[in-house]
């Protein structure tokens, strides 16, 4: 086969499997354009259409599936086998793909790896946003982060992260002109700030428990995000209160900034795990990066 279908067959796979001409151009590093014409190219030769294109989306046909599930598990033993190889280097090398949300990169991945790059050159780490729960082998991360409860039964884990729990904090000037709650059912009465799931849309429900009773409250208000510290700045502005771990909003408690209430309702939850396919144990680096983010009490 000429080498110029083979980049086009990889082209075809990694758009198919993004679902995305931007997502798959990023991560080729290459042009959309360029991209979208190497596709074009590829279905005039075969002489079917492959893919189906739309405003908001790009899917495979049945003849484009067909051919991803035909060639793609090939490509990835291909690149499986020269992932292997680097057990014979003298140093670990490659690229590891870590999706993870934005607390647990800012609280437990980025301070440790911004200490282990500098000990590995040839090693290379993407840390991809997503406070969803994203199946990881589809998306074809390497591993991925989450706390211990919502860990898949299938996986490997293990924890990176100390236990934690989340705070209920307003600015004094909120609770200046509105009663401090001192039952979780009270929330309903106040202007809250919700958080939004990525993956499935829903508000999540503030979750407390004490003497072993569990509560959830659907809390309501104007302002909704998807980014926990975007929910920590509005709570700051005096949006209303926020549920946000304690952590990020210590420092505020500390100088005045922000009130925290309802300590006795938040309880600790179990911390945060790396978890990934069994397939990645092989690679040295990372074995590298494992043994660096391990939670060691």
């Amino acid at each position: 086969m000429a080498r110029e279908n083979i980049n086009d067959l990889l082209a075809f796979i990694a758009v198919a499997r993004e679902r995305s001409f931007t997502r798959a151009a990023s991560r080729m590093g290459v042009s959309q354009s360029a991209l979208s014409h190497t596709i074009r190219q590829l279905e005039a030769r075969l002489g079917v259409r492959l893919l189906t294109r739309t405003t908001r989306a790009v899917s495979p046909t049945e003849a484009g599936e067909r051919l991803l599930q035909g060639i793609g598990p090939h490509f990835d033993e291909i690149e499986a086998q020269v992932d292997a190889l680097n057990d014979l280097r003298d140093t670990p090398a490659g690229t590891i793909r870590i999706s993870a949300s934005d607390y647990a990169i800012s609280s437990i991945l980025w301070p440790k790896i911004r200490t282990f790059l500098p000990k590995y050159p040839d090693i290379k780490v993407e840390l991809m946003l997503d406070n969803g729960l994203t199946d990881i082998v589809t998306e074809r991360y390497d591993a991925g982060v989450r706390m211990g409860e919502q860990l898949a039964k299938d996986m490997i884990s293990a924890r990176i992260g100390p236990d934690f729990r989340f705070a209920v904090v307003g600015t004094p000037a909120y609770f200046a002109e509105h009663p401090a709650p001192v039952h979780p059912q009270d929330l309903v009465q106040h202007r809250c700030i919700n958080y939004r799931f990525q993956t499935s849309g829903g508000l999540w429900a503030w979750e407390f428990e004490k003497d072993s009773r569990e509560l959830k409250i659907r809390v309501d208000g104007q302002l909704a995000f998807n980014n926990i510290f975007h929910v920590l700045d509005a709570a700051l502005a005096g949006a209303g209160l926020a549920f946000v771990p304690e952590e990020i909003a210590l420092d505020h408690v500390r100088a005045g900034r922000l009130v925290s209430v309802l300590g006795d309702w938040c309880a600790y939850w179990d911390g945060f795990y790396l978890y990934y396919p069994s397939r990645r144990q092989s690679s040295p680096a990372f074995v590298a990066l494992l043994d660096a983010l391990r939670h060691r009490s």
